[in-house]
């Protein structure tokens, strides 16, 4: 395994939560304790992007960043990592193409909220990361019952899987997802910043 990429191996189901993390909270938190759970999930990675494409204002240092997502975390499944930075992508498709290639076999499931659903019709190159890995979605404050029908949830309408079978969704052929109804939190990162003083 190349130095300073997460150790994974054949067979093992990993989720995949990607963002800016600007800053890491317990949303984050709780969102992916309830996706090891329900989704039957051996680890979580927590992808830190070194930027978000359709954000125009560049995030805290990644140092930064990394350190304060992993002050949130007791979990030992769950890794913060910098891969994207070290694979240099710019766009979740990218990404998912270059772990694929690194980790042959890993059924790798990705991760986001509702919020992420309603608008992943913007993502560069967006119906391949459909086609490419199942996709775990989970609720998120503010998110009704339209995020579920945007235009990716319109479109792969027929690939999604009941929130009862929710474990089997590692094991599914993409396109799959499954939208979990999950008890939310109302906190996001976007609160944080406007409210403290993180970019101090």
């Amino acid at each position: 395994m190349r130095a300073g990429f997460p150790a994974a191996r054949a067979g093992q189901a990993i989720g995949l939560l990607g963002g800016s993390f600007d800053p890491a909270h317990r949303g984050h938190v709780h969102i992916t304790a309830e996706a090891l759970k329900r989704f039957g999930l051996d680890w979580v990675w927590w992808l830190v992007s070194p930027g978000n494409p359709l954000k125009a204002e560049g995030p805290a240092p990644m140092t930064r960043r990394i350190a304060a997502a992993r002050a949130q975390l007791s979990d030992p499944r769950v890794v913060v990592t910098d891969i994207e930075a070290r694979l240099g992508t710019r766009y979740t498709a990218e990404t998912l193409e270059a772990l694929q290639r690194i980790y042959p076999g890993v059924r790798f499931v990705w991760l986001m909220g509702a919020d992420n659903l309603a608008g992943l019709h913007r993502w560069e190159r967006w119906p391949t990361i459909m086609a490419r890995v199942p996709v775990g979605v989970l609720a998120r404050p503010g998110m009704p019952v339209w995020a579920r029908t945007a235009r990716a949830a319109r479109l792969f309408r027929g690939d999604r899987i009941a929130p009862s079978a929710a474990r089997l969704l590692p094991q599914a052929v993409p396109p799959a997802w499954c939208y979990l109804p999950v008890p939310m939190m109302d906190i996001s990162s976007t609160a944080i910043r406007h409210s403290g003083d993180w970019r101090r």
